[in-house]
């Protein structure tokens, strides 16, 4: 198996591009993009998500690849947000906009892509983690993965695909449970619930991302991409995405509870939300 590492130096990098070689497969490719800060749970940090959309963007203009995964470095999928910097961001009425443009974009690029992009849950993928999950066509767990919305524990509300995509892969009851009380679920629950397709041994999840690589490599990548297209359209709705994300940025800027979330987190004691 040839490892091929992006380019820039990884001192500079955040979310990491590599190239695994599939397995006689007349020199296809799996494309891999990591998110590298293993030591903050690979927070979805607004360079997170530009450098996430540039990654993609790179493998899917490479014919080589015929399979794209998503996955964390270290015990982490993502934790989520960067909710350091939502502290100022969320209070700026002209970053936040430009910054829901970007995560948009970063999240929709999965879906909008010819080739099958997986997420390789490989550890906790909780809030913009899980939604980053939900943006990709199917996912394998590791045995170890718990999976959650867990907005609400900070006061926040998803606006990247917890509130209008969540509800259509899980059900609308099972999406209320889940974001009304924040808990997150293990690996053999969220595959029960429908939230990944597969739970495999911690070892086995690039292997099992691999296989299914191989696979896809013996077929037609324009028959792929057309199927997928026409599922993902008849699936997605983007009016509905467009609601949640105007709902949640008038909600960030101008409640109580939202900045009330994050400073709790930041001095390590419990909010005090009031409902205003």
């Amino acid at each position: 198996m040839t490892v091929i590492q992006h380019s820039d130096p990884p001192n500079e990098r955040i979310v990491v591009v590599e190239r695994l070689e599939l397995p006689d497969a007349q020199g296809a490719q799996l494309g891999l993009v990591r998110l590298d800060e293993p030591d903050r749970l690979n927070p979805l940090s607004w360079a997170a998500f530009r450098q996430l959309h540039a990654g993609l963007a790179e493998l899917e203009a490479d014919d080589a690849v015929r399979v794209v995964a998503i996955t964390g470095t270290g015990r982490a999928f993502s934790a989520g947000g960067d909710l350091r910097a939502y502290l100022t961001l969320q209070r700026d009425p002209v970053a936040l906009p430009r910054y829901f443009d970007d995560v948009a974009e970063a999240l929709e690029m999965p879906s909008s892509m010819g080739k099958p992009v997986i997420a390789l849950v490989n550890g906790v993928a909780v809030g913009g983690g899980l939604e980053l999950v939900l943006s990709c066509d199917f996912a394998i767990a590791a045995r170890s993965a718990r999976l959650g919305d867990g907005h609400a524990n900070f006061g926040q509300m998803g606006g990247g695909g917890a509130l209008s995509v969540l509800p259509q892969v899980i059900g609308l009851p099972r999406a209320k449970e889940l974001t009304f009380s924040g808990r997150l679920l293990g690996s053999a629950e969220a595959l029960a619930w429908g939230l990944v397709n597969r739970v495999v041994e911690d070892d086995e999840l690039m292997a099992a991302a691999l296989d299914f690589g191989v696979e896809v490599a013996g077929h037609s990548p324009l028959a792929l991409a057309e199927a997928k297209r026409v599922m993902t359209q008849n699936a997605r709705s983007a009016a509905a995405a467009q609601v949640e994300r105007e709902t949640v940025m008038r909600y960030l800027l101008t409640s109580h509870d939202a900045p009330e979330g994050l400073r709790a987190f930041a001095e390590k004691r419990r909010p005090h939300f009031t409902g205003r």
